[in-house]
């Protein structure tokens, strides 16, 4: 028999104190850990990718290149620049945030990376 979403909703809300919600908070969160590594399990070191418009700089959006390594989390990945995305940043009238000299040819995104989630493969 299978539990309704409207059963697991009442289920909590019957519960009796703050730790007991807790407990099922961090359940909810391995699973959502979970499904998320499941969806981005082809975004892998080494593909090409896009940066879909969900990511949060206006300036990365649409930009292409290479998926570097992973963080330890598995949440974000370094972003290598290809050519063509790297002039495009650097001569982006509006780009006062990432210095690019003009012998790089391509540039990593610096930081953290970019949020898996904001990144599509492209096909070669």
């Amino acid at each position: 028999m299978t539990t309704t979403i409207d059963e697991v909703r009442d289920f909590i809300l019957q519960l009796p104190d703050a730790e007991s919600v807790a407990q099922v908070q961090e359940a909810a969160v391995q699973r959502l850990r979970g499904i998320d590594k499941a969806a981005f399990a082809r975004i892998q070191s080494g593909r090409r990718a896009r940066i879909t418009p969900s990511v949060r700089s206006k300036l990365l959006r649409g930009l292409t290149g290479t998926v570097q390594e992973r963080n330890r989390t598995g949440t974000r990945a370094g972003f290598l620049l290809d050519e063509e995305s790297t002039r495009q940043l650097r001569d982006h009238p509006r780009n006062s945030h990432y210095r690019i000299p003009e012998n790089v040819r391509r540039f990593r995104i610096p930081g953290s990376g970019v949020p898996i989630s904001c990144l599509e493969l492209v096909e070669d």
